[in-house]
Protein backbone atom coordinates (compact mmCIF):
# COMPACT_ATOMS: atom_id res chain seq x y z
CA UNK A 1 0.00 0.00 0.00
CA UNK A 2 1.27 3.23 -0.30
CA UNK A 3 2.75 5.79 2.42
CA UNK A 4 -0.73 8.45 2.58
CA UNK A 5 -2.38 8.63 5.64
CA UNK A 6 -5.51 10.45 4.29
CA UNK A 7 -6.38 7.20 2.68
CA UNK A 8 -10.60 6.69 2.64
CA UNK A 9 -12.57 4.98 0.42
CA UNK A 10 -12.38 1.55 -1.79
CA UNK A 11 -11.55 0.72 -5.66
CA UNK A 12 -15.51 0.03 -7.25
CA UNK A 13 -14.86 -3.59 -6.85
CA UNK A 14 -14.99 -3.18 -2.91
CA UNK A 15 -17.92 -1.18 -3.18
CA UNK A 16 -19.65 -3.93 -5.27
CA UNK A 17 -18.32 -6.68 -3.28
CA UNK A 18 -19.81 -5.29 -0.30
CA UNK A 19 -23.32 -6.15 -1.66
CA UNK A 20 -22.12 -9.90 -0.02
CA UNK A 21 -22.07 -9.95 3.27
CA UNK A 22 -18.56 -11.77 4.10
CA UNK A 23 -20.18 -13.43 7.12
CA UNK A 24 -22.66 -15.20 4.65
CA UNK A 25 -19.76 -15.81 2.69
CA UNK A 26 -17.88 -17.65 5.71
CA UNK A 27 -21.22 -19.69 6.85
CA UNK A 28 -21.84 -21.43 3.36
CA UNK A 29 -17.89 -21.74 2.97
CA UNK A 30 -18.48 -24.27 6.43
CA UNK A 31 -21.45 -25.59 5.42
CA UNK A 32 -20.11 -26.97 2.08
CA UNK A 33 -16.53 -27.26 3.72
CA UNK A 34 -14.97 -25.54 0.75
CA UNK A 35 -11.92 -23.84 2.71
CA UNK A 36 -10.64 -27.42 4.19
CA UNK A 37 -6.89 -27.97 4.24
CA UNK A 38 -7.10 -24.43 2.74
CA UNK A 39 -4.18 -21.74 4.12
CA UNK A 40 -4.90 -18.59 2.08
CA UNK A 41 -7.37 -19.02 -1.22
CA UNK A 42 -10.23 -19.21 0.82
CA UNK A 43 -13.72 -18.85 -0.29
CA UNK A 44 -13.87 -15.32 -0.07
CA UNK A 45 -10.68 -14.50 -1.88
CA UNK A 46 -11.41 -17.02 -4.50
CA UNK A 47 -15.40 -15.07 -5.27
CA UNK A 48 -13.56 -11.67 -5.06
CA UNK A 49 -10.49 -12.57 -7.73
CA UNK A 50 -13.28 -14.88 -10.54
CA UNK A 51 -15.41 -11.49 -9.82
CA UNK A 52 -12.74 -9.62 -10.96
CA UNK A 53 -11.81 -11.53 -13.51
CA UNK A 54 -15.69 -11.55 -15.18
CA UNK A 55 -15.61 -8.08 -14.73
CA UNK A 56 -12.54 -7.15 -16.47
CA UNK A 57 -13.68 -9.96 -19.17
CA UNK A 58 -10.16 -11.51 -18.64
CA UNK A 59 -9.67 -14.63 -21.03
CA UNK A 60 -7.43 -16.51 -19.47
CA UNK A 61 -5.45 -17.51 -15.73
CA UNK A 62 -2.35 -16.08 -17.15
CA UNK A 63 -4.50 -12.27 -17.71
CA UNK A 64 -6.41 -12.69 -14.39
CA UNK A 65 -2.78 -13.52 -12.44
CA UNK A 66 -0.58 -10.73 -14.30
CA UNK A 67 -3.30 -7.93 -13.61
CA UNK A 68 -3.89 -8.75 -9.87
CA UNK A 69 -0.01 -8.35 -9.54
CA UNK A 70 -0.57 -5.20 -10.90
CA UNK A 71 -3.30 -4.14 -8.73
CA UNK A 72 -1.44 -5.82 -5.26
CA UNK A 73 -1.63 -2.56 -3.78
CA UNK A 74 -5.11 -2.48 -4.18
CA UNK A 75 -6.00 -5.52 -2.82
CA UNK A 76 -6.51 -5.38 0.79
CA UNK A 77 -9.04 -2.67 0.18
CA UNK A 78 -11.25 -5.76 -1.27
CA UNK A 79 -10.35 -7.64 2.14
CA UNK A 80 -8.18 -9.78 0.04
CA UNK A 81 -4.31 -10.33 1.81
CA UNK A 82 -3.09 -12.60 -1.00
CA UNK A 83 -2.43 -12.77 -4.62
CA UNK A 84 -3.08 -16.15 -6.37
CA UNK A 85 -0.76 -17.37 -8.78
CA UNK A 86 -1.96 -19.26 -11.79
CA UNK A 87 -1.53 -22.60 -10.52
CA UNK A 88 -3.45 -22.10 -7.79
CA UNK A 89 -6.21 -20.32 -9.50
CA UNK A 90 -6.83 -23.39 -11.91
CA UNK A 91 -6.25 -26.06 -8.93
CA UNK A 92 -9.28 -24.09 -6.52
CA UNK A 93 -11.70 -23.68 -10.14
CA UNK A 94 -11.32 -27.57 -10.30
CA UNK A 95 -11.70 -28.79 -6.43
CA UNK A 96 -13.91 -25.66 -4.94
CA UNK A 97 -17.73 -26.83 -5.33
CA UNK A 98 -19.35 -24.77 -7.68
CA UNK A 99 -22.31 -25.20 -5.12
CA UNK A 100 -20.67 -22.96 -3.34
CA UNK A 101 -20.94 -20.39 -5.53
CA UNK A 102 -24.66 -21.08 -6.58
CA UNK A 103 -25.30 -21.08 -2.61
CA UNK A 104 -23.58 -17.80 -2.77
CA UNK A 105 -25.66 -16.51 -5.66
CA UNK A 106 -29.31 -17.80 -4.37
CA UNK A 107 -28.39 -16.01 -0.81
CA UNK A 108 -28.00 -12.68 -2.68
CA UNK A 109 -31.45 -13.60 -4.78
CA UNK A 110 -33.36 -13.87 -1.45
CA UNK A 111 -31.43 -10.63 0.08
CA UNK A 112 -32.38 -8.29 -2.45
CA UNK A 113 -35.57 -10.26 -4.08
CA UNK A 114 -38.02 -7.05 -2.60
CA UNK A 115 -35.26 -4.87 -4.53
CA UNK A 116 -35.53 -6.21 -7.75
CA UNK A 117 -39.88 -6.83 -7.98
CA UNK A 118 -41.02 -4.53 -9.98
CA UNK A 119 -44.53 -3.04 -8.90
CA UNK A 120 -45.96 -2.14 -12.58
CA UNK A 121 -46.23 -5.70 -13.28
CA UNK A 122 -48.41 -6.54 -9.65
CA UNK A 123 -51.02 -4.13 -11.20
CA UNK A 124 -51.09 -6.40 -14.16
CA UNK A 125 -51.77 -9.31 -11.27
CA UNK A 126 -49.49 -10.71 -12.93
CA UNK A 127 -46.51 -10.66 -9.53
CA UNK A 128 -47.43 -15.02 -9.44
CA UNK A 129 -45.73 -15.55 -13.14
CA UNK A 130 -42.99 -17.34 -13.46
CA UNK A 131 -40.94 -18.07 -17.07
CA UNK A 132 -38.60 -20.69 -17.83
CA UNK A 133 -36.26 -21.32 -20.48
CA UNK A 134 -32.72 -22.83 -21.39
CA UNK A 135 -30.11 -21.02 -23.15
CA UNK A 136 -26.75 -23.07 -24.69
CA UNK A 137 -22.98 -21.67 -24.15
CA UNK A 138 -20.78 -23.54 -26.75
CA UNK A 139 -17.82 -24.90 -25.33
CA UNK A 140 -14.53 -25.15 -27.33
CA UNK A 141 -13.75 -29.15 -26.21
CA UNK A 142 -16.07 -31.57 -25.83
CA UNK A 143 -16.69 -31.71 -22.10
CA UNK A 144 -20.25 -31.74 -22.66
CA UNK A 145 -21.99 -33.64 -24.92
CA UNK A 146 -22.96 -30.94 -27.81
CA UNK A 147 -26.53 -30.35 -29.32
CA UNK A 148 -27.50 -30.33 -33.00
CA UNK A 149 -26.05 -32.57 -36.27
CA UNK A 150 -22.14 -33.43 -36.43
CA UNK A 151 -20.64 -31.06 -38.53
CA UNK A 152 -19.15 -32.36 -42.22
CA UNK A 153 -15.61 -31.01 -41.29
CA UNK A 154 -13.91 -31.35 -38.09
CA UNK A 155 -15.40 -32.54 -34.91
CA UNK A 156 -18.84 -30.91 -32.93
CA UNK A 157 -18.33 -28.46 -30.16
CA UNK A 158 -19.20 -29.55 -26.75
CA UNK A 159 -21.87 -27.27 -24.96
CA UNK A 160 -23.41 -26.34 -21.51
CA UNK A 161 -27.15 -25.15 -21.18
CA UNK A 162 -28.57 -23.34 -18.43
CA UNK A 163 -32.15 -23.77 -17.69
CA UNK A 164 -33.58 -20.54 -16.14
CA UNK A 165 -36.68 -19.64 -14.14
CA UNK A 166 -37.18 -15.83 -13.46
CA UNK A 167 -40.31 -14.12 -11.86
CA UNK A 168 -41.77 -11.37 -14.51
CA UNK A 169 -41.74 -8.94 -11.46
CA UNK A 170 -37.80 -9.46 -10.77
CA UNK A 171 -35.93 -10.11 -13.84
CA UNK A 172 -33.37 -12.00 -12.52
CA UNK A 173 -33.07 -15.72 -11.96
CA UNK A 174 -34.37 -17.48 -9.16
CA UNK A 175 -33.58 -20.99 -10.64
CA UNK A 176 -31.20 -22.25 -12.59
CA UNK A 177 -29.70 -25.56 -13.41
CA UNK A 178 -26.62 -26.91 -15.79
CA UNK A 179 -26.84 -29.90 -18.09
CA UNK A 180 -25.32 -30.77 -21.46
CA UNK A 181 -25.89 -28.85 -24.33
CA UNK A 182 -27.97 -32.37 -25.59
CA UNK A 183 -30.44 -32.83 -22.74
CA UNK A 184 -33.89 -31.95 -23.37
CA UNK A 185 -35.35 -29.10 -21.86
CA UNK A 186 -38.12 -30.45 -19.80
CA UNK A 187 -35.69 -32.25 -17.18
CA UNK A 188 -35.75 -28.53 -15.52
CA UNK A 189 -39.60 -29.52 -15.01
CA UNK A 190 -39.37 -31.72 -12.55
CA UNK A 191 -37.14 -29.29 -10.01
CA UNK A 192 -40.37 -26.82 -10.10
CA UNK A 193 -41.26 -26.17 -6.62
CA UNK A 194 -43.81 -23.52 -6.97
CA UNK A 195 -46.83 -22.00 -4.57
CA UNK A 196 -50.33 -22.67 -5.44
CA UNK A 197 -51.96 -20.33 -7.76
CA UNK A 198 -48.57 -19.83 -9.51
CA UNK A 199 -48.34 -19.21 -13.34
CA UNK A 200 -45.60 -20.71 -15.55
CA UNK A 201 -45.40 -19.91 -19.27
CA UNK A 202 -42.79 -21.71 -21.58
CA UNK A 203 -42.14 -22.58 -25.19
CA UNK A 204 -42.63 -25.92 -26.94
CA UNK A 205 -39.52 -27.39 -25.70
CA UNK A 206 -40.83 -28.20 -22.35
CA UNK A 207 -43.73 -30.36 -23.97
CA UNK A 208 -44.42 -33.22 -21.03
CA UNK A 209 -48.13 -34.17 -20.48
CA UNK A 210 -47.51 -36.03 -17.45
CA UNK A 211 -46.01 -32.67 -16.33
CA UNK A 212 -49.19 -30.63 -17.24
CA UNK A 213 -51.44 -32.88 -15.73
CA UNK A 214 -49.34 -32.88 -11.97
CA UNK A 215 -49.24 -28.61 -12.18
CA UNK A 216 -52.78 -29.09 -12.32
CA UNK A 217 -53.37 -31.07 -9.58
CA UNK A 218 -50.88 -28.85 -7.23
CA UNK A 219 -53.04 -25.78 -8.72
CA UNK A 220 -50.22 -24.31 -10.75
CA UNK A 221 -50.88 -22.77 -14.12
CA UNK A 222 -49.70 -23.40 -16.82
CA UNK A 223 -49.42 -21.08 -20.20
CA UNK A 224 -47.65 -22.90 -23.31
CA UNK A 225 -47.99 -23.28 -27.07
CA UNK A 226 -49.23 -26.47 -28.49
CA UNK A 227 -47.09 -28.21 -31.27
CA UNK A 228 -48.57 -28.51 -35.12
CA UNK A 229 -48.31 -32.19 -34.56
CA UNK A 230 -49.80 -32.68 -31.13
CA UNK A 231 -53.04 -35.54 -31.68
CA UNK A 232 -55.75 -34.56 -29.08
CA UNK A 233 -59.58 -34.80 -29.38
CA UNK A 234 -62.08 -31.77 -28.45
CA UNK A 235 -64.90 -32.00 -25.54
CA UNK A 236 -66.12 -28.65 -25.53
CA UNK A 237 -66.27 -25.46 -27.52
CA UNK A 238 -66.15 -22.06 -24.94
CA UNK A 239 -68.04 -19.18 -27.06
CA UNK A 240 -65.87 -16.69 -27.66
CA UNK A 241 -67.62 -13.16 -26.16
CA UNK A 242 -68.97 -10.60 -28.83
CA UNK A 243 -65.96 -8.05 -27.28
CA UNK A 244 -63.21 -10.69 -27.51
CA UNK A 245 -60.34 -9.84 -30.12
CA UNK A 246 -61.33 -10.55 -33.13
CA UNK A 247 -58.09 -12.24 -33.91
CA UNK A 248 -59.11 -15.13 -31.57
CA UNK A 249 -60.99 -17.62 -33.84
CA UNK A 250 -61.33 -21.23 -31.84
CA UNK A 251 -61.57 -21.68 -27.68
CA UNK A 252 -62.34 -25.07 -26.78
CA UNK A 253 -61.10 -27.68 -23.74
CA UNK A 254 -59.67 -30.60 -25.24
CA UNK A 255 -57.86 -33.19 -23.68
CA UNK A 256 -54.42 -34.91 -24.63
CA UNK A 257 -53.42 -38.55 -24.24
CA UNK A 258 -50.30 -39.60 -22.45
CA UNK A 259 -48.52 -42.21 -20.44
CA UNK A 260 -47.71 -46.06 -21.88
CA UNK A 261 -50.09 -47.17 -24.45
CA UNK A 262 -51.40 -43.06 -24.07
CA UNK A 263 -54.24 -44.47 -21.32
CA UNK A 264 -53.36 -41.44 -18.85
CA UNK A 265 -55.71 -38.28 -20.24
CA UNK A 266 -55.02 -34.58 -19.26
CA UNK A 267 -57.58 -31.79 -19.64
CA UNK A 268 -56.89 -28.52 -21.62
CA UNK A 269 -57.95 -25.46 -23.10
CA UNK A 270 -57.00 -24.83 -26.32
CA UNK A 271 -57.06 -21.33 -27.62
CA UNK A 272 -56.06 -20.10 -31.53
CA UNK A 273 -54.78 -17.27 -32.95
CA UNK A 274 -54.55 -15.75 -35.86
CA UNK A 275 -51.30 -13.37 -36.62
CA UNK A 276 -52.35 -10.93 -39.10
CA UNK A 277 -48.77 -9.92 -39.50
CA UNK A 278 -47.09 -13.12 -39.80
CA UNK A 279 -50.01 -14.61 -41.44
CA UNK A 280 -50.48 -17.83 -39.85
CA UNK A 281 -52.25 -19.71 -36.90
CA UNK A 282 -50.64 -19.52 -33.03
CA UNK A 283 -52.00 -22.36 -30.91
CA UNK A 284 -52.03 -21.82 -27.19
CA UNK A 285 -52.73 -24.54 -24.40
CA UNK A 286 -53.47 -23.92 -20.80
CA UNK A 287 -55.50 -25.56 -17.75
CA UNK A 288 -56.08 -22.17 -16.71
CA UNK A 289 -60.22 -21.95 -17.53
CA UNK A 290 -60.83 -18.71 -16.17
CA UNK A 291 -59.04 -15.92 -17.68
CA UNK A 292 -60.42 -14.59 -21.26
CA UNK A 293 -58.16 -15.72 -24.12
CA UNK A 294 -56.34 -12.40 -24.71
CA UNK A 295 -55.23 -13.14 -21.13
CA UNK A 296 -53.88 -16.01 -21.75
CA UNK A 297 -52.25 -14.53 -24.38
CA UNK A 298 -50.44 -11.94 -22.99
CA UNK A 299 -49.04 -14.33 -20.60
CA UNK A 300 -47.47 -16.22 -22.82
CA UNK A 301 -46.17 -13.02 -24.34
CA UNK A 302 -44.46 -12.21 -20.93
CA UNK A 303 -41.94 -14.88 -22.02
CA UNK A 304 -40.01 -12.76 -24.00
CA UNK A 305 -38.62 -11.51 -21.34
CA UNK A 306 -36.50 -14.20 -20.18
CA UNK A 307 -34.69 -13.61 -24.08
CA UNK A 308 -33.97 -10.60 -23.15
CA UNK A 309 -32.16 -11.59 -19.94
CA UNK A 310 -30.19 -13.94 -21.90
CA UNK A 311 -29.15 -11.26 -24.31
CA UNK A 312 -28.34 -8.65 -21.70
CA UNK A 313 -26.08 -11.49 -20.09
CA UNK A 314 -24.46 -12.58 -23.22
CA UNK A 315 -24.29 -8.84 -24.57
CA UNK A 316 -22.35 -7.72 -21.06
CA UNK A 317 -20.90 -11.02 -19.07
CA UNK A 318 -19.87 -12.62 -22.53
CA UNK A 319 -19.14 -16.14 -21.71
CA UNK A 320 -16.60 -17.59 -24.70
CA UNK A 321 -13.50 -17.88 -22.44
CA UNK A 322 -13.50 -20.15 -19.65
CA UNK A 323 -10.95 -20.61 -17.21
CA UNK A 324 -10.32 -23.90 -16.40
CA UNK A 325 -11.52 -27.67 -19.14
CA UNK A 326 -13.62 -28.96 -16.66
CA UNK A 327 -17.58 -28.87 -16.22
CA UNK A 328 -16.35 -27.32 -12.44
CA UNK A 329 -14.42 -24.60 -13.30
CA UNK A 330 -17.31 -23.83 -16.50
CA UNK A 331 -19.97 -23.79 -13.84
CA UNK A 332 -18.28 -21.22 -11.35
CA UNK A 333 -17.50 -18.90 -14.34
CA UNK A 334 -21.33 -19.01 -15.23
CA UNK A 335 -22.74 -18.50 -11.84
CA UNK A 336 -19.75 -15.53 -11.03
CA UNK A 337 -21.22 -14.12 -13.84
CA UNK A 338 -24.79 -14.31 -12.36
CA UNK A 339 -24.07 -13.57 -9.53
CA UNK A 340 -22.06 -9.84 -11.20
CA UNK A 341 -25.31 -9.45 -13.04
CA UNK A 342 -27.78 -9.45 -9.86
CA UNK A 343 -25.67 -7.03 -8.05
CA UNK A 344 -25.50 -4.69 -11.65
CA UNK A 345 -29.47 -5.22 -11.37
CA UNK A 346 -29.72 -4.30 -8.01
CA UNK A 347 -26.84 -1.29 -8.20
CA UNK A 348 -29.53 -0.03 -11.09
CA UNK A 349 -32.70 0.16 -8.48
CA UNK A 350 -30.89 2.48 -6.35
CA UNK A 351 -29.91 4.58 -8.93
CA UNK A 352 -32.67 7.62 -8.13
CA UNK A 353 -30.97 10.91 -10.18
CA UNK A 354 -30.61 9.49 -13.62
CA UNK A 355 -31.92 6.40 -16.08
CA UNK A 356 -28.68 5.04 -17.38
CA UNK A 357 -28.50 2.69 -19.44
CA UNK A 358 -27.67 -1.41 -18.15
CA UNK A 359 -24.92 -1.84 -20.84
CA UNK A 360 -23.98 1.68 -19.99
CA UNK A 361 -23.41 0.83 -16.58
CA UNK A 362 -20.99 -2.35 -17.10
CA UNK A 363 -18.99 -0.26 -19.39
CA UNK A 364 -18.38 2.51 -16.95
CA UNK A 365 -17.76 0.07 -13.68
CA UNK A 366 -15.44 -2.22 -15.97
CA UNK A 367 -12.97 0.41 -17.26
CA UNK A 368 -12.58 1.85 -13.92
CA UNK A 369 -13.06 -1.34 -12.04
CA UNK A 370 -9.84 -0.33 -9.54
CA UNK A 371 -10.53 3.12 -9.48
CA UNK A 372 -11.33 4.93 -5.78
CA UNK A 373 -14.57 6.28 -7.37
CA UNK A 374 -17.64 6.60 -5.48
CA UNK A 375 -19.74 4.26 -7.55
CA UNK A 376 -23.01 6.11 -7.03
CA UNK A 377 -21.41 9.39 -7.76
CA UNK A 378 -20.07 8.08 -10.41
CA UNK A 379 -23.20 6.55 -12.04
CA UNK A 380 -25.29 9.26 -11.36
CA UNK A 381 -23.23 11.75 -12.90
CA UNK A 382 -20.08 10.50 -14.26
CA UNK A 383 -18.65 13.93 -15.45
CA UNK A 384 -19.14 15.64 -12.54
CA UNK A 385 -17.87 13.21 -10.14
CA UNK A 386 -15.01 12.75 -11.84
CA UNK A 387 -14.12 16.55 -12.19
CA UNK A 388 -14.80 16.98 -8.65
CA UNK A 389 -12.27 14.66 -8.38
CA UNK A 390 -9.77 16.53 -10.40
CA UNK A 391 -10.25 19.74 -8.07
CA UNK A 392 -9.62 17.76 -4.90
CA UNK A 393 -6.35 16.20 -6.53
CA UNK A 394 -5.59 20.02 -7.68
CA UNK A 395 -6.22 21.77 -3.96
CA UNK A 396 -4.35 19.12 -2.46
CA UNK A 397 -1.48 18.35 -4.80
CA UNK A 398 -2.54 15.07 -4.30
CA UNK A 399 -4.98 12.66 -5.72
CA UNK A 400 -7.97 11.91 -2.87
CA UNK A 401 -10.27 9.22 -3.24
CA UNK A 402 -14.30 9.38 -2.43
CA UNK A 403 -15.88 8.45 0.83
CA UNK A 404 -17.48 5.13 0.28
Amino acid sequence: MGKSTNFIGQPILGQIIKFISRSTINKISREYNTDRYVKKFDGYTHLATMLYAVMKDFTSLREVCINLLSDSNKLPHLGIGYCVNKSTLADANKRRSSKFFEAVYMSLYRQYAQTLSDSCVKKEQLSKLYIIDSTTISLFKQILKGVGRNPKYGKKKGGIKAHVVIRADEDVPCLVKYTAAAKHDHVLLKYLELPKGSFLTFDKGYVDYAAYERFSLNCIYYVTKLKSNAKYESDIEIDIPENADSSIIRDEIIHLNYGKNKKETHKTRRIAQWDDDKKKVFVYVTNNFELEAESIINIYRKRWQIELLFKRLKQNFPLKYFLGDNVNAIEIQIWTAMIANLIMTVIKSKLQKTKIAYSTIISLIKSQLMYYVNLFKLLNNPTKAWKEKIKLRNKDNQLPLFET
